[in-house]
């Protein structure tokens, strides 16, 4: 009995020596792994903090506020309080977000210097990709506002420009607008244009021009410079061109149908009276040395009441002399052998063109497909639809032995005149060609921008003569344009 006693007491002993064993193993690995997870959490941190940095870093070398970098980024409510929590590592953004923000430029070409001496100022509405804004911003220029609605085209504008512009002009105060000397403004179109059905002010893009209009009566710019499709100057057989000019001009005797969509600080501006002394032209880019077909009208405006009524700038203000210098597709082409093959129409896409352009032939219309090669004089308009399947401007490879290909984003570029170094990539193709087809030709803004600045510096000059007993304007000192 003793020796089972014994026997079994040295069982148990042993029994409790090996769970003894097991629990010590079992708190030595738990602490190793503790270290581990230590370590990962520390590394995690340690990371967690760099991301931090780098986010911030970015925002603050573009410039932006946090809001401004939401923006940006395409965040939707409270986007700003998500920037300062990845700041701050409370949480981290997605590894796309983290992705779309390392992709983020920080080299932004066009960025204004840091300085307060500028020749003029000038606010630029319907920025678009900054096409208006670039000849004006180049030639001395200064711009304390920019507004644009579509987010796509605010990522190209901020690539380029450093800046983001405001956003839906209509949700803008008039009086939160700095002052400025000259207001740029591409004004949409679509509802002028062919493709949009010359709807004109019966659709609500067609009333953009009345922000404008509500802008120019509370800040009374010097110029301004607006630019919009040629239908305008048909459209309604001429009547919507009138009516917007007279409104310029202070002429506007008609009250606007309450039918017409618009703000309430729009309708409300249209009863101060402007007075402007306003020309326009149509202007085409093949004539600027671009190898483009694309008519524009431009309207330029001066202000009588700054000037005074003395200054006529019918003899100050003349629109630039196009040069006609000969024009040739192949001058904005890259060599075919070397563009991604992605850009090369598919054959079930060419083979519908081909069907499409006999049946319209057989109808006895010419629609369908244009062909160009590098010795063409110019290709068709570019239009915000080219990403469809790019019909109006195929480039031939039959040299390759290829079927026709879309231009690439970089020569869309080229065939509005944006310079090499502008920054085309900050979105998608599809994107790029929507803004290209949008934007305008930059020679021939520039080659305007230096006619409405010569006038206006001329006109000063006059100015100062009559002014030299009085050295006031509206109750103000004048400044000299410089």
């Amino acid at each position: 009995m003793v020796i089972w006693l014994n026997i079994g007491f040295i069982g148990l002993f042993r029994q409790v020596n090996s769970v003894t064993l097991n629990l010590t193993l079992v708190k030595i690995k738990l602490k190793l792994q503790g270290q581990k997870l230590d370590i990962l959490l520390e590394k995690r941190m340690e990371v967690s903090g760099e991301v931090s940095k780098r986010i911030r870093a970015k925002r603050e070398i573009l410039g932006m506020t946090q809001l401004e970098f939401a923006q940006l980024l395409g965040l939707q409510d409270n986007g700003e309080r998500t920037i300062s929590g990845w700041e701050r590592g409370e949480h981290h953004p997605s590894p796309s977000k983290l992705a779309q923000i390392t992709g983020i430029q920080t080299h932004t070409p066009f960025k204004q210097p840091p300085t307060t001496e500028t020749a003029f100022t000038f606010i630029d509405l319907f920025a678009g990709i900054g096409g208006i804004r670039l000849p004006y911003q180049q030639a001395g220029g200064r711009c304390v506002f920019s507004s644009e609605w579509d987010k796509f085209s605010q990522k190209t504008y901020a690539a380029n420009f450093g800046e983001l512009p405001a956003g839906d002009i209509t949700q803008i105060s008039a009086h939160t607008i700095p002052q400025h000397d000259i207001l740029l403004g591409g004004f949409p179109c679509q509802t002028f244009s062919q493709a949009g059905l010359k709807r004109g002010f019966s659709d609500t893009r067609g009333t953009m021009f009345f922000e404008i209009q509500r802008i120019i009566a509370q800040k009374r710019p010097k110029a301004f410079m607006l630019e919009n499709v040629k239908q305008l100057q048909g459209h309604e057989k001429g009547r919507t061109l009138q009516t917007i000019v007279d409104i310029l001009e202070g002429r506007n005797v008609q009250e606007i149908s309450a039918d017409i969509p618009m703000s309430e600080d729009a309708r409300q501006a249209l009863s101060h009276r402007l007075n402007y002394q306003v020309f326009y032209k149509v202007l085409r880019a093949a004539d600027f040395g671009i190898p483009q077909n694309r008519e524009r009208i431009f309207i330029v405006g001066f202000d009588r009441d700054y000037y005074g009524q003395d200054i006529d700038f019918n003899k100050l203000f003349s629109w630039p002399t196009p040069p006609c210098t000969p024009t040739r597709v192949g001058d904005i082409l890259e060599d075919s052998l070397y563009v991604d093959s992605k850009y090369t129409i598919s054959e079930k896409l060419w083979d519908g063109h081909r069907r499409r352009k006999e049946e319209h032939k057989t109808k006895g219309n010419g629609f369908g497909y244009s062909l160009f090669h590098k010795n063409s004089t110019h290709a068709n308009t570019l239009s915000a639809r080219y990403y469809k399947d790019g019909s109006e401007i195929l480039i031939d490879q039959s040299d390759i032995h290829k079927r026709p290909r879309k231009l690439t984003p970089r020569e869309c570029a080229r065939l509005q005149g944006f310079p090499e170094n502008y920054i085309v990539n900050a979105v998608s193709d599809v994107q790029a060609y929507k803004q290209f087809g949008n934007s305008v030709t930059v020679p021939v803004i520039r080659a305007v921008a230096t006619q409405l600045l010569a006038a206006m510096t001329a006109a000063q000059a006059v100015q100062s003569k009559y002014l030299s007993k009085s050295c006031t304007v509206h109750g103000e000192p004048v400044e000299p344009l410089a």
